[in-house]
């Protein structure tokens, strides 16, 4: 009887130990040699259904409004979209901006920098030495499987990690696996696949570091949830199945 039992502790101390070297983050970390994060930082490009932000300057303030979106009080009392999404412009079908007195401007394709430069080019024969800066409002990602918090999401920062992504999806849950995450990205009308081990960290100095627009991150289910469909799920359940062989075997054994 007594060498069942140390079986058994045996067998949940060795699956426990196992499991942990599966949920850990990150375990060569120390090292590693990361690459300069400059060298992966990505440049977006502005897609069909963007909402741009397109801040203008100059030395004289005045000169800008009326190329400056303005809005009113009834934009402002539309429940449905945030204020800043309110002062964007969104990319339509064709791939254009309609700005106020320059007009339309073709943006999809480019990356920030180069649509910063065409809209300063349409304003310069009506501005002098103006600045413009555009960003993305509604930057999406989509997070599918074993995390607490599965949906898609907005954000108005285009520098945002995998890390955060799955922190805003409330990360893993103990059954999803840290080794196989499932990135699916659209780059030029091309959809690439790339699977990510959160256990290592060798990703850090990929392209998949930063998510980009529109990245579907999936995280599967560990094999044992793939295989007992939730019989036998975690430790827990674990230990009352052996609980319960024992008490058989007790009753059995008098």
């Amino acid at each position: 009887m007594s060498k069942f039992i140390i079986f058994c502790l045996a067998v949940i101390f060795l699956s426990s130990c196992a499991s942990k070297k599966k949920v850990i983050y990150l375990q060569d970390i120390d090292d590693s040699q990361l690459e300069n994060i400059s060298k992966i930082k990505p440049k977006p490009k502005v897609q069909i259904n963007d909402i741009l932000k397109v801040d203008i300057k100059t030395l004289d303030p005045e000169s800008v409004i009326p190329f400056t979106k303005t809005i009113t009080q009834n934009n402002v009392g539309n429940q449905q979209l945030p204020i800043l999404k309110l002062q964007g412009y969104i990319v339509d079908e064709s791939g254009d901006i309609n700005m106020p007195e320059i007009g339309k401007v073709q943006v999809a394709g480019l990356d920030l920098d180069q649509a910063e430069e065409k809209i300063k080019t349409k304003l310069s024969p009506f501005l002098k030495n103006p600045y413009v800066s555009v960003r993305i409002l509604n930057y999406k990602f989509t997070v599918q499987g074993q995390v607490n918090r599965p949906g898609t999401y907005e954000i108005a920062e285009p520098n945002f990690t995998l890390l955060q992504a799955l922190g805003m999806a409330g990360d893993l849950t103990i059954r999803g696996r840290r080794d196989n995450i499932v990135i699916v990205r659209t780059l030029d009308d091309k959809r690439i696949t790339k699977r990510i081990d959160l256990t290592k960290s060798d990703w850090m100095n990929s392209d998949f570091y930063f998510i980009r627009q529109n990245d579907w991150i999936y995280v599967e289910p560990n094999n044992p949830q793939v295989k007992t469909a939730g019989f036998i799920s975690n430790v827990g359940t674990l230990l009352s199945v052996v609980s319960i062989l024992f008490s058989a075997v007790v009753i059995l054994a008098r």
